[in-house]
């Protein structure tokens, strides 16, 4: 069994996925991975780094070819082929040739086999925008403006990539196939190796006269406004999907999709927990005890609520259907209004002795704490031993 290469890089870990992950285990996490680290999400040097290696890493997993020989210990993207060279090294001189070369021989490289040349057009990233709005704008839905700077496809030459009036070249160095073979020995005998053509890179066609708005590209960045309709409901972290509005692919290829990332703004009165709303209402200690109607300004009405008399300290109101519309479905969250009992804390001499008159009526002793003999004095007699 063949270990694997100690210079070989690790693209299952960079994508983190494991040696058996299936394609679309592959395709979900770098997707995943090319939005956190898209350089237009994410500016950080480090990010954009990060994103090549994500790129390089799901175009040798989504090659069969590339990962069979990256199972066997190869790095398909290494100098001179699968990063296992002969005794010249990768890409030098010598009597036996790269483990490349190896690979053509048993999946398609020998005997004149080819691979082709590979497409200008390919498929574009995705795109992902962070959202602001309200707590009213997340509950009844919105109608946002927004602004997006992504790739988008070159009007003057319409992805062609070819300034007016000329066309793509065959490659004369390979003579369109992509790709260029050589004959070379090696242990197991002679081998005809193909490799992409360093002319063309691989496509098979130059572009003799580029664009000049594009180079050559077929795709030009710009800022674009757009609309997005927000459903009522939504909550803070939520993505909307914006098909195909994300980066337009090389050669004009299809646009990926945008997500909007909503991020709900904290509100001056109340507090989400998923549907449900809560605030919290001071009333005096004298309402609370005698009981009262408060008017509650809820997110689209107001409500008038009754405290009842006696009500404690951290009593709670509830408000049904007052709260935020479900995002699936009819019918909204409540609405919690907790209470808060405020106590005075300055009386007058009159107020003073009118709370104590009460306190009398009720049986209730109020310990006068400036005076000898208060309760504190109690207290410590009784810790002394005295009656």
């Amino acid at each position: 069994m063949r270990t694997p290469n100690p210079v070989a890089r690790d693209y299952y870990g960079i994508l983190g996925v494991s040696r058996d992950a299936s394609d679309d285990e592959i395709k979900r996490a770098y997707r995943k991975l090319a939005r956190q680290f898209h350089p237009d999400v994410n500016p950080d040097p480090e990010a954009q780094e990060k994103f090549k290696d994500i790129n390089a890493a799901y175009e040798v997993l989504s090659d069969d070819r590339k990962r069979q020989i990256v199972d066997l210990g190869g790095d398909p993207l290494a100098p001179g082929g699968g990063g296992m060279g002969g005794p010249g090294g990768p890409g030098g001189a010598g009597p036996f040739v790269g483990f490349q070369d190896i690979m053509d021989a048993f999946f398609g490289g020998a005997a004149g086999g080819s691979r082709g040349p590979r497409p200008r057009t390919r498929p574009g990233a995705d795109a992902i925008l962070r959202l602001e709005l309200d707590l009213n704008e997340t509950a009844f839905g919105v109608e946002a403006p927004i602004t997006v700077d992504t790739a988008v496809l070159c009007t003057t030459c319409s992805g062609a990539g070819t300034a007016a009036g000329t066309h793509l070249a065959t490659c004369e160095a390979c003579g369109g196939r992509g790709e260029v073979q050589s004959v070379q020995r090696t242990f197991l005998g002679q081998v005809v190796s193909a490799r992409p053509c360093t002319v063309c890179q691989g496509f098979g066609t130059t572009i003799p006269h580029p664009c000049p708005t594009c180079a050559g590209d077929g795709r030009v960045r710009t800022r674009r406004s757009l609309t997005v309709k927000i459903p009522a409901g939504v909550e803070d972290g939520m993505r909307i999907r914006l098909a195909q509005q994300g980066e337009v692919g090389p050669g004009g290829g299809t646009a990926g999709d945008l997500y909007v990332e909503i991020h709900e703004r904290p509100h001056d009165v109340y507090s989400r927990k998923g549907d449900d709303l809560h605030c919290r209402v001071t009333v005096p200690m004298t309402a609370a005890a005698l009981g009262t109607r408060l008017t509650i300004k809820a997110l689209d009405s107001e409500e008038v609520v009754d405290v009842k008399p006696g009500t404690q300290p951290g009593s709670t109101l509830r408000l049904r259907a007052r709260g935020v519309p479900h995002l699936r479905g009819t019918g909204r969250g409540d609405l919690y209004v907790h209470l808060d009992v405020r106590t005075p804390t300055k009386l007058d001499a009159d107020q003073e002795r009118m709370l104590r008159d009460f306190a009398k009526t009720r049986g209730e002793e109020v310990a006068e704490l400036t005076k000898q003999g208060g309760f504190f004095s109690r207290m410590r007699d009784a810790f002394n031993g005295h009656a």
